[in-house]
């Protein structure tokens, strides 16, 4: 559990965690499903500066940029370097392994440009509105936790890694479809908690948590289908768009 606790923290935020002496399928599947946990020290971080910018009397667009860019900075930008990847790769390419080698180089094309302003201008604007006090904060702490959440849906079992190598490939495959269900069953419980607190309705929460995990699933869906499996960029796409699903939903 250490190392499973060391891998996710490691993966999912900038925070130093140590080595791991082996990546296993146990290990790499209890990872995937304590990712809303390993990353809790930055959402409480970054839903603080929120407020603070709030309290501080910011206009909400800033309030929102500042949450975002604390949150990609705490993450290294990972997760927004696999939505982009993701795109390009989809995008660049009428083969599996065209779209692979597109998503493996470093740079970043013009349609993975266009995805990052799209998700990063509706994270922005939508965390802005729902930060006004603290519940909102809470709330937009929550919904960075459940998101990693994603994880468990691209790792479940019969998923299969799209290359051989890197990361991806250590953590495909290696979640139980009965852990997946457990653990968005508890984002439910937990966004429709959070929503309520914050003053909006628990359905809110409710419908939170079934679009983001819907839209998780056709992205593995596509992914499945064009590029014969996940890989480490598939999974940071999935939380980036999850994430940005649960917060537009939040504010219906």
């Amino acid at each position: 559990m250490l190392d499973a606790l060391r891998l996710s923290v490691g993966t999912l935020t900038i925070v130093p965690s140590g080595a791991i002496s082996e990546i296993d399928r146990r290990t790499a599947a209890r990872a995937m499903i304590i990712a809303p946990l390993a990353v809790l020290p930055l959402a409480a971080v970054v839903a603080l500066l929120g407020w603070l910018a709030r309290t501080a009397g910011l206009p909400s667009l800033a309030v929102g940029l500042l949450v975002v860019g604390g949150l990609a900075l705490g993450n290294r930008a990972l997760h927004l370097d696999g939505l982009a990847d993701t795109v390009d790769g989809f995008g660049s390419g009428w083969t599996a392994e065209r779209s692979l080698m597109v998503m493996r180089r470093g740079d970043v094309g013009p349609m993975g440009v266009v995805a990052l302003i799209i998700v990063l201008g509706l994270q922005a604007t939508s965390v802005g509105e729902l930060i006004q006090g603290v519940p909102g904060g809470l709330l937009v702490g929550a919904a960075i936790c459940c998101s990693r959440a994603a994880l468990c849906l691209t790792c479940i079992r019969g998923v299969p890694a799209a290359r051989g190598d890197g990361l991806g490939a250590a953590v495909a495959g290696s979640v139980p479809p009965i852990a997946a269900v457990g653990c968005w069953l508890t984002v439910l419980l937990i966004m429709s908690g959070a929503a309520w607190q914050a003053g909006h309705h628990p359905v809110n929460g409710v419908l939170a948590a079934v679009g983001a995990a819907a839209i998780v699933a056709v992205l593995i869906y596509r992914c499945v289908r064009r590029l014969g499996g996940v890989t480490g960029d598939v999974m940071g796409a999935a939380i980036e768009v999850a994430f940005t699903v649960m917060i537009i939903l939040m504010m219906l």
